[in-house]
């Protein structure tokens, strides 16, 4: 592994620390279909989380939630587009690190989500989690599977070598910046103290953009799915385009969740988003306590690594 360490500048500010697809008839991006008897009998989703509470309950009177408030509060006062714009430039150079897929799952044993009211155990149990259960279900995609271990890879942004960036600007429910602050957003009301809010060409729907101008155009709010995303792409994966977007967006729940911003949705996000939708489902409630043996299933990822990406990348 070769590191190379480069702190970030922040402001002052960064001081603080309806959609649902008939699946039945899916013509899916790649090539890939979804079979019918999985879309029936497949992955059943529990009630509780692993704190015996609803998943994504963020109103739940507990230690957990005040943490995940906080959270919430400093990401949406110190995410602006201003910054965002900032961290693509300084992380989009890849050169803080060169390593492997592997090793960078071995480095989220470092890692606890401070923004996720379900879960806090460290994030190699999650990703593993997930793809057992995707791999369970659609046995022959093993483009999902892979996809499902690495998609929260970016979250190493918290580590010291990649300056140790606060939690807010790393992980939780993602945004777009450049418009208006849509009411599904988790603890909205906490978007009044940012600066964008008062901005007049960011607080209308569109905002700076053009109704169906396309994802992949609009700036969203930074944190471990772009910065993966960024990482997946420039080092060349032959992942397909679907797997790009559910890295890139499995955080964007005002999007997936709640019907959100889909005016600025295109043809080609239209078709990604039902993967990302059938994606969604394993990612959120496959957490829990129930250990997964790494030395065991390790074999069958690596091979998926080497399968699309190259042996060593840079991030």
């Amino acid at each position: 592994m070769t590191i190379l360490v480069e702190q970030p500048e922040f402001g002052s500010q960064l001081e603080e620390q309806k959609f649902h697809p008939d699946t039945k008839e899916l013509v899916l991006d790649g090539g890939f279909v979804v079979p019918k008897s999985v879309t029936q009998d497949g992955f059943v989703a529990p009630e509780i989380n692993s704190f015996g509470k609803s998943f994504r309950d963020y109103d739940a009177q507990s230690e957990r939630q005040r943490t995940v408030e906080e959270f919430y509060r400093l990401q949406h006062i110190n995410q602006t587009y201003d910054f965002v714009k900032r961290m693509r430039q300084e992380y989009g150079k890849l050169n803080k690190v060169e390593m492997s897929i592997w090793e960078c799952c071995e480095l989220l044993n470092e890692v606890v989500d401070d923004s996720d009211p379900d879960l806090d155990e460290p994030q190699i149990e999650h990703l593993l989690q997930t793809a057992e259960a995707i791999k369970k279900d659609y046995p022959n995609e093993d483009w999902l599977h892979l996809t499902a271990l690495i998609h929260d890879l970016g979250k190493i942004l918290l580590l010291p070598i990649f300056g140790g960036l606060p939690q807010w600007a790393v992980v939780g429910d993602t945004f777009p910046l450049g418009c208006a602050f849509d009411e599904s957003n988790v603890h909205r009301k906490y978007f009044t103290e940012n600066p964008d809010y008062k901005n007049p060409a960011y607080n209308s729907k569109n905002g700076i953009y053009n109704e169906g101008c396309g994802l992949d155009h609009v700036v969203m709010s930074w944190g471990h799915d772009d910065f993966m995303y960024l990482v997946a792409k420039e080092n060349g994966t032959t992942l397909p385009s679907a797997a790009l977007f559910i890295i890139r967006y499995h955080s964007f729940y005002p999007l997936h969740k709640a019907g959100a911003y889909t005016h600025l949705m295109n043809e080609d996000d239209v078709e990604n988003l039902k993967w990302l939708k059938i994606f969604n489902k394993y990612d959120l409630y496959s957490k829990s306590k129930v250990r997964v043996d790494v030395e065991k299933v390790k074999p069958y990822y690596q091979s998926l690594i080497d399968k699309y990406f190259p042996s060593k990348l840079r991030w």
